[in-house]
């Protein structure tokens, strides 16, 4: 007489770990990528205006329309103004 008792579980105990793996898985999966992020999903990040100076400004070197150094000086000039740092080139 072979019973459970007698045998152990054998490979079948793996197996309901692994499902159930699968199945967390698959769910933070989906979740993610229906857009569940709270507010930190896609889409313009505030701060981050595509119209801005600094964004326009690194657009025209991008394209090639200023130099890297006009590039510099344009920015360190919007940085003082739209940017992080203050007048005095201290954080804000």
């Amino acid at each position: 007489m072979n019973t459970l008792a007698h045998a152990g579980p054998g490979p079948w105990a793996l197996f309901f770990p692994v499902v159930w793996a699968a199945v967390i898985l698959t769910v933070v999966t989906v979740l993610r990528r229906t857009g569940w992020r709270g507010r930190r999903g896609p889409g313009p990040r505030p701060g981050h205006d595509e119209q801005s100076p600094i964004a326009l400004l690194g657009r025209r070197f991008a394209a090639g329309e200023i130099d890297e150094d006009e590039y510099w000086r344009r920015l360190t000039v919007l940085e003082e103004q739209f940017g992080r740092t203050g007048p005095q080139g201290r954080a804000r």
